[in-house]
């Protein structure tokens, strides 16, 4: 699946970690960032739930 985070800076760590947990992430965009003058950016995921992997694979 595809997932757009948006936030602050700090906002994206504790969240990247978070999901981390859950998810498989394979792929994370640079961030991308807002107009001025904004302080958030917007960043990209390309994650699977943990465990789908090993199923679909046996």
């Amino acid at each position: 699946m595809r997932i757009r985070l948006h936030g602050t800076s700090a906002e994206m760590t504790a969240t990247l970690a978070a999901l981390a947990v859950a998810l498989d992430i394979s792929e994370i965009s640079r961030p991308y960032p807002d107009r001025h003058p904004s302080n958030r950016t917007r960043t990209y995921l390309t994650a699977t739930p943990r465990g789908d992997r090993k199923e679909r694979d046996q």
